[in-house]
């Protein structure tokens, strides 16, 4: 049986890793390279660091922080935030990175999708998609979370998985920085309609909530954020008590 993973994310503004709550209200988690070596060091399966501010202000991921972080660190890390061209994902897999994450320039332009995984292969393309429910439908958003569309979700996240996306990272823009659980329904259609492994992301607030997402969710792996970043859980507890659940985990 695969082992389910634990990532911790690291939203990157202006060069610095920062959390908010609901995609808004920002403060200060530290360096992001600095931060990834604990992470790695601590138990982490995988990191994503996605660079929030790229795809608002038309800015291209920092190829820097990608060389800085894959010299310190040991474990895959995906990179998202402003990818539009096979050239920037050229460039990052060339720096270090392992895997790269798109969402609103796939929206724009689904071909994209196709083209990448068609030149990478699906194993290093994620698609990343931010939802929240309006009128009880789940709809996607782009710009971090800041444009709605009238994307349903999981006719979206089919499209994704038909196109060659190997993996789909799910946040739940309503359970985002909450800490009150993941969105295990909207998890759970996901991963039983799919057969790509599916990322929970949004809600994440103590060790019973990583068991949830994997029981009643059925997710792959689990994304958090803050509760790692500020030291609210070690990666360690989280595992220990996936362990005592019978999920199998790597220690």
């Amino acid at each position: 049986m695969l082992t389910k993973r634990i990532i911790p994310c690291l939203d990157i503004k202006n060069g610095r890793t920062v959390k908010g709550i609901n995609f808004v209200d920002l403060r200060d988690a530290g360096d992001p390279v600095e931060l990834a070596d604990i992470y790695s060091k601590a138990g982490a399966d995988e990191l994503v660091f996605l660079d929030i501010s790229a795809t608002e202000e038309r800015r291209k991921t920092l190829a820097n922080l990608v060389l800085r972080v894959a010299e310190k660190v040991n474990i895959p890390f995906t990179v998202g935030g402003g990818i539009s061209s096979i050239e920037d994902v050229d460039i990052l897999l060339q720096n270090g990175a392992d895997k790269v994450s798109v969402n609103s320039s796939a929206v724009k332009n689904p071909q994209l999708i196709n083209d990448l995984a068609a030149k990478f292969g699906s194993q290093c393309i994620t698609v990343a998609i931010d939802a929240k429910q309006i009128d009880g439908e789940w709809k996607v958003h782009l710009v971090g979370g800041k444009v709605p569309t009238e994307l349903n979700l999981f006719e979206w996240a089919k499209e994704v998985e038909e196109r060659g996306a190997g993996e789909i990272l799910f946040t739940s823009m309503d359970h985002d920085g909450t800490k009150d659980g993941f969105a295990n329904e909207a998890l759970a259609e996901l991963s039983t309609t799919l057969n790509i492994p599916i990322i929970a992301s949004g809600g994440a607030g103590n060790t019973q909530h990583f068991v949830d997402t994997f029981k009643k969710g059925k997710a792959d792996a689990a994304l958090a954020a803050s509760i790692f970043h500020f030291k609210e859980i070690e990666i360690k507890d989280v595992k220990q008590e996936l362990e005592k659940n019978n999920i199998p985990v790597r220690i």
